[in-house]
């Protein structure tokens, strides 16, 4: 009599735990929900590829500017030198840098697009970053088109270039500024996590800003804030929910219906 069966091995991958209510979702049907929890409504991060694959209309993205790269001004080198750990973030993610810039469309309306990703390097901001945002701006001004810009960015400015990281804040606010003066549309998109130089340059100077459900958003993290300034902080200061009540943002959309309300916005204001 056999009294024990073999456990079968369970493929890899097939499911995946949220963070919002800390259950296990089967991984296909979070992924037919958008990359949702269907128990919670949490939106998982995704990658900046599957964030274009979602907002644009099939075959219509044209990237730009994909082979530019960053040079390694500082010679800067902590566990590994910085090109080291620009082509160990490469092969992980299969991006050559934390930002994906180019052209298409939203429901047959052609933008300037770029989502920055969170995967590479927590998708700090460095000159290569800094760099295509203001090209973005300048492409969008040039064919007179809507900028869109997707933050999911959680690493502020790159330590590994310095005050060349830091320099980009004012080019990318300065080339929005130019943009804007002409007369152009810009949206900005915040996703979980947008923080940081990214936050508080190009992310924050939109016409109109919108965010997912429950992103986290802000400058610094809690605790620096509160050493900071010495005082107790609302809970819940840096969610987009809180953030809205407080006329930071314009409206808190489901990734579900970000497209079409995407195209309504520019359709209205374009």
């Amino acid at each position: 009599m056999v009294f024990f069966r073999k456990k079968k091995d369970m493929p890899d991958g097939l499911w995946t735990r949220c963070d919002g209510c800390k259950g296990m979702v089967y991984r296909k049907t979070a992924e037919e929900k958008m990359f949702v929890c269907p128990e919670c409504n949490y939106h998982f991060r995704i990658s900046g590829k599957d964030r274009l694959r979602l907002l644009l209309d099939e075959n219509s993205f044209e990237e730009m500017w994909s082979n530019m790269l960053p040079c390694d001004p500082l010679n800067f080198h902590d566990r590994i030198t910085y090109p080291e750990r620009i082509i160990s973030e490469q092969k992980k993610t299969g991006l050559k840098e934390a930002i994906i810039a180019g052209k298409g469309q939203i429901h047959g309306k052609e933008v300037m697009i770029g989502v920055t990703d969170h995967s590479f390097i927590m998708g700090s901001m460095g000159s290569v970053v800094g760099e295509k945002i203001s090209r973005l701006a300048e492409k969008a001004m040039e064919l007179k088109l809507p900028l869109v810009i997707i933050s999911g960015s959680g690493g502020g400015a790159r330590m590994q270039e310095g005050v060349f990281s830091l320099m980009q804040m004012a080019k990318t606010s300065a080339a929005i500024a130019r943009f804007k003066e002409a007369g152009g549309l810009y949206i900005s998109v915040l996703t979980d996590p947008s923080l940081g130089g990214v936050m508080a340059s190009f992310a924050s100077l939109a016409d109109i800003t919108l965010s997912e459900p429950k992103a986290l958003i802000g400058f610094a993290g809690p605790r620096v804030i509160q050493e900071t300034i010495k005082r107790s902080l609302p809970k819940g200061f840096q969610t987009a929910e809180f953030l809205l009540e407080h006329g930071f943002l314009d409206l808190i959309t489901h990734r579900q219906d970000m497209k079409k309300e995407l195209s309504r916005l520019i359709g209205y204001l374009q």
